[in-house]
């Protein structure tokens, strides 16, 4: 059994990945053939919670021949998406290995700009999708031309949806400034929270001080901050958690925190409580930086590496 999850990419990408023996500056650099995926936020997830064994509906915001061919690939991946259509052509992104030393480099472009009517046609389809009960996952880069508090009215779109909200900059400050009436999950990084904090948040103590502070004020009814490769704290009423990361040989860190999100909701829309799907998100984020470039998670290393990543109270 399992409650249902929606996902929304407002500005998904054709992510292509690439690798050369050395990036140098004002020279042809000869690329390996690109491999080719299906991203965005909450596509990524989507993607994941397919990879481990769950079920999802995303919706994507498509544009031109590249959003054509990003369709192309998610039907390929079996994961069941209806498009909205989106401004102009949909972005693409780049993201290039240097074999030398293994460092990667990462090219966003912006995505196009959303006006009135394209945002009009988001909220008229999340209210004709959402399930009460279930839960909605608003996660990635939001597109050009929408507002900072663009989260709050794309929340109260699906109502009786628990909403998970991941996301970054101006968006996730208004998140926090201005609460969105109950959110069930807000999640952000180190560098997130300590911008946010106005402090570093040296110690686990420190980030779960925060996070329970968030919680209390009813920015969220929980609050996970990643703590990169040392794992992550989730806070919840009277309840703060750490899950440890475990050890692995990182090839890409792409995808880490989608894989996180999908492997975290998956739990909870089958039941499970927070540390169980904590445990579970930290296992999945690691398994996810195992894998090259811009793939996700892998179901059998998710299962490998869930003992290591077993949540305790802090």
């Amino acid at each position: 059994m399992q409650a249902p999850i929606l996902t929304l990419t407002l500005n998904p990408a054709l992510d292509m990945a690439t690798e050369v023996p050395e990036i140098l500056p004002g020279q042809k650099l000869r690329c390996t053939d690109p491999h080719l995926d299906p991203g965005g936020g909450g596509l990524n997830v989507s993607r994941a919670i397919k990879a481990l064994g769950g079920d999802s509906l995303a919706l994507v915001a498509l544009g031109g021949l590249t959003g054509d061919r990003l369709a192309g690939l998610i039907r390929a991946e079996g994961v069941t998406f209806l498009s909205i259509l989106g401004p102009g052509e949909t972005r693409q992104s780049l993201t290039v290995t240097e074999g030398t030393t293994g460092k990667q480099f990462r090219f966003m472009l912006p995505g196009p700009l959303w006006g009135a009517a394209e945002r009009a046609r988001v909220f008229t389809l999340l209210a004709a999708t959402a399930r009460p009960g279930g839960y909605g996952v608003i996660s990635g880069s939001q597109p050009p031309g929408v507002p900072a508090d663009f989260p709050a009215a794309l929340a109260a779109s699906m109502e009786g949806t628990r909403v998970v909200l991941d996301t970054s900059g101006a968006a996730l400050t208004a998140a926090v400034d201005a609460p969105i009436p109950g959110l069930e999950v807000l999640r952000m990084d180190g560098e997130e929270g300590e911008a946010l904090a106005g402090r570093r948040l040296e110690t686990l103590a420190e980030t779960a001080d925060f996070a329970a502070d968030l919680v209390a004020r009813g920015v969220a009814r929980r609050v996970i901050v990643a703590r990169g490769a040392e794992g992550n704290v989730l806070a919840e009423a009277g309840r703060r958690l750490f899950s440890p990361a475990p050890r692995v040989r990182v090839v890409s860190t792409v995808g880490a925190g989608d894989s996180f999100v999908a492997a975290f909701v998956l739990a909870l829309a089958r039941g499970q409580d927070a540390a169980e799907a904590l445990t579970l998100g930290s296992a999945a984020a690691a398994a996810a930086v195992t894998t090259d470039a811009t793939q996700l998670c892998r179901a059998t290393d998710v299962a490998r590496l869930l003992p290591e990543a077993t949540a305790r109270a802090l």
